[in-house]
């Protein structure tokens, strides 16, 4: 017979069950709403999650990390056993102390696995939100053994949206579509979602690709908080095109050659998990295809490189999907069929890191160990040389900053042997001056720093889904070099700038060498101040300045009066722009101050164009710089409206990559008139192939040799096709661009820049125009590029400008602003609206 106390416990469970089912509502009692019925919108998501904080308040945590850019909360929910919340705050310190990210040694207390779940990085994959509810009420049902297994070991963050504005960009226009029943036909109204869709953030930047570089608040909100936590295990919850089945783990190749042999593993161990609900209920799936883990900025990639189990589901569904749609095979895909595939994933990836919560947790440790111990790669020390780079190597550390490495200077002044040359692409010996940085590998997290620094990384399979190169030495510019010993910082960085205000001062004079000095120079403009330029390189008081260098003169600023110095001086104080009063306008050597070789810069009126036709992230790589980045006003324009817009009240208009399918041949008229009469025209990437070839832009693609094709040259195998069109492509190389540096496109550069590649397409160079970076022989410097791509870029035009009438077109085959994290090509483009036509 049971003894009365068990027999009392059961009906205390029984009662608490039964009180939980009649208090605690779901998802669907709180919002009044079925199931896959509608799509919730953002601020219902966030009351809910409030709610259930609200009802457990010794179990949930609601953490607001930041918000977005239009105003909308960015949140997790922290979920742990009574137990695991009581020590919440221990739990997350001991985690950062055993692997080196916080000073003192752990207590004794046994560690829970951390486990973070991340829905609808992409807006319009919107099943993830519509997920995470019923995912937050039943991980706290005391009727699920499940869960309570699952909160045993593990503590778990659930980011509801990582992306906000995208998602309630697409609910809301879905919303507003749809009828009283969803149309399952494919060519309705409601499965064609307008740009630029709701996939991208406010800028329409996409923040799986953001997780690395964090340009965007989102990103940069997320990761702090990330970087407090630090969990075994990351969830990245997607979808896909609508045919295409469930994906989970394991993971495609390539795989990064530093991901650990436990991680791998477990890769295997989470799709044996992932596929039970999937078998069981004959759910179609796919794994080990497709989504790799390569490039290290998405939400797999970043936290494998960080110690974590990363990893990404996708769901068949996208913007396309709606409320339901029909598929090729007859079935109708709905969004609660999709909801309980992301719903069984998000338990099943949990299942699994509960279950093996002290093994994951003790490689953790030894991953961040062996880090600061013994870290991976040939390399184990990076010297960035500082003398002359000081603006580029600030910008540099600020990045190291957002992120925590760790770095300092050498100290002393020394010699290495043997060092390995990133702009030289060769080893010598290397003179290290006690000012240079020293990026040393032996911190916790240098894995990450590993790959991010090294100059080319190891790609196993061509077969990639993103960009293969990304090395920060050539991102932002620096002059980096790699050495096999270690060497650990032995000083603390300390610029001097110099920045002195002299109210009889003839003129203000700052070096034109990095982005902070294009920052410096869209300030003042923004607050009326005059500004020159030097076309060529001069020296007074025995200091030389290069061509670029930013003149700011008395004369022309007599309207400001005293306010004049005081704004020049407070813009240079903010920004850390090294300015210099002078009480000539005669130099020692070059031009005078009044010469033609010094030019007035123009405060420019600038249009971009948005729409159908454009690359909604080229596009929004553009709004972002001058909106977010340089505080200097645009006026975006659509693109079906060219026709009709008044061109002359712009200086400047900048094509984004596009297709242009909207510019015919009278628009394209218009354009050269507009620039004849003084305009300039900025083409970006694929908009060049709206110009080549057609009369008046003097462009030109590069013709493949034509060889004669025999009858046997004709015979392909269909399952290499795939292969076979990755010859013609370039999945993110680096290449070696030399530049005419007397040219003002080029301006505040060394004659060698590296460009990230995205395509294939190669330009001849310009007949009658200066072709100011071009590429010359054997210039891949890193990444992959197939073999009739590597063809066409050789000898090929990068960046050019066409002088035509009394107006300009420039040429950027080559997209300087990439995803906003390409620090080094933002001067270049900067000098293309600013400097180049003055």
């Amino acid at each position: 017979m049971y003894n009365k106390r068990f027999i009392n416990i059961l009906f205390f469970c029984l009662f608490c069950s039964s009180l939980f089912a009649q208090t605690i509502q779901s998802p669907e009692e709180f919002l009044q709403f079925k199931k896959g019925q509608r799509f919730l919108r953002h601020h219902q998501v966030v009351s809910y999650y409030e709610y259930i904080a609200a009802q457990f308040p010794k179990q949930v945590k609601l953490i607001q990390y930041g918000s977005t850019n239009e105003g909308r909360p960015l949140l997790v929910a922290v979920v742990a056993s009574a137990e695991n919340f009581a020590n919440l705050e221990e739990i997350r310190t001991n985690n950062l102390k055993a692997i080196g990210l916080l000073d003192g040694k752990p207590t004794d207390r046994k560690q829970p696995a951390i486990a973070w779940m991340s829905y609808n990085v992409h807006g319009n994959e919107s099943c993830g939100t519509n997920t995470a509810p019923f995912v937050l009420h039943e991980l706290l049902n005391p009727n699920n053994t499940r869960s309570k297994a699952i909160l045993a070991n593990t503590v778990v963050l659930l980011d509801p949206s990582i992306n906000p504005d995208g998602y309630d960009r697409y609910a809301n226009w879905y919303n507003q579509k749809v009828g009283a029943t969803f149309n399952a036909n494919p060519a309705a109204w409601e499965h064609s979602e307008p740009w630029p869709g709701g996939r991208y953030n406010h800028y329409l930047f996409d923040l799986n690709r953001d997780w690395a570089w964090q340009v965007q608040k989102e990103s940069q909100a997320r990761m702090a908080l990330y970087r407090q936590w630090m969990p075994q295990l990351h969830a990245d919850f997607h979808e896909q095109g609508v045919e295409s089945p469930y994906y989970f783990s394991p993971a495609a190749k390539p795989y990064h050659e530093d991901i650990t042999t436990w991680q791998r593993d477990f890769q295997r161990i989470i799709g044996d998990y992932n596929k039970k609900d999937f078998d069981k209920n004959g759910w179609l799936y796919f794994s080990k295809e497709r989504f790799d883990l390569l490039y290290p900025s998405y939400g797999d990639t970043y936290p494998t490189y960080n110690g974590a189990f990363g990893m990404t589901y996708e769901q068949g569904g996208s913007g396309r999907a709606g409320l339901g749609i029909a598929k090729r095979d007859g079935d109708t895909l709905t969004l609660k069929q999709r909801i309980d595939h992301h719903f069984s994933t998000s338990f099943a990836c949990l299942d699994a890191i509960s279950a093996n919560a002290d093994k994951a947790v003790s490689e953790f440790y030894k991953f961040h160990s062996n880090a600061i111990s013994n870290p991976v790669g040939t390399y184990k020390t990076f010297i960035i040389k500082t003398k002359g780079e000081e603006s580029r190597v600030k910008e540099f550390l600020t990045y190291l900053d957002k992120e925590g490495f760790q770095y300092g200077t050498a100290g002393k002044d020394m010699v290495a042997a043997v060092a390995y040359g990133y702009n030289e692409d060769k080893t010598s010996s290397l003179r290290i001056e006690a000012d240079d940085i020293v990026l040393s590998l032996y911190q916790p997290r240098s894995t990450l720093l590993k790959i991010l620094m090294e100059p080319k990384t190891m790609v196993e399979d061509s077969l990639t889904y993103d960009i293969t190169a990304w090395s920060l030495p050539y991102a932002y510019g620096l002059k980096a070099y790699a050495l096999k010993d270690r060497l650990m910082p032995a000083g603390k960085v300390a610029f001097k700038t110099s920045i002195s205000k002299n109210e009889n001062a003839y003129a203000y004079l700052a070096k034109w060498q990095s982005f902070t000095d294009l920052k410096f120079l869209a300030s003042l403009m923004q607050k009326g101040i005059k500004v020159r330029a030097a076309v060529k390189s001069f020296e007074i008081d025995n200091q030389s300045y290069p061509a670029g260098t930013l003149i700011i003169t008395r004369t022309g600023n007599e309207a400001l009066g005293n306010n004049f110095d005081q704004i020049v001086f407070d813009e240079a104080q903010r920004l850390q722009v090294n300015l210099v009063p002078v009480n000539t306008g005669m130099p020692s050597k070059g031009s005078d101050f009044g010469s033609e070789n010094v030019v007035f810069l123009k405060k420019p009126r600038i249009a971009t164009l948005a729409g159908d036709g454009v690359s909604a992230t080229g596009f929004g790589e553009v709004w972002h710089f001058f909106d977010q980045q340089i505080g200097f006003p645009i006026t975006v324009l659509p693109d079906n409206s060219l026709g009709n817009a008044n061109l002359s009240a712009y200086d400047v208009l900048i094509l984004p990559g596009g297709g242009y399918r909207s510019l015919n041949d009278t628009q394209l008229n218009k354009l050269k008139d507009w620039v004849r009469a003084g305009g300039k025209l900025i083409a970006i990437e694929n908009a060049l192939k709206v110009f080549a070839g057609k009369e008046g832009f003097d462009l030109k693609t590069k013709e493949d040799d034509k060889k004669k094709e025999t009858d046997e040259s004709k015979l392909k195998i269909y399952g290499n096709a795939e292969r076979e069109a990755l010859s013609e492509e370039t999945s993110g190389s680096i290449y070696r661009v030399t530049l005419d540096t007397t040219h003002p496109l080029a301006f505040g550069y060394p004659s060698t820049y590296f460009s990230l590649v995205l395509e294939g397409t190669g330009y001849q160079y310009l007949s009658d125009g200066w072709n100011v970076g071009i590429t010359k022989g054997k210039d891949l410097m890193a990444g992959f590029a197939g073999v009739k791509a590597q063809e066409k870029l050789k000898n090929a035009l990068i960046f050019g400008d066409v002088e035509f009438g009394q107006g300009h077109i420039i040429y950027m085959a080559n997209n300087p602003l990439f995803r906003g994290f390409w620090q080094n090509g933002k001067l270049l483009f900067g000098n293309a609206v600013f400097m180049v036509g003055n």
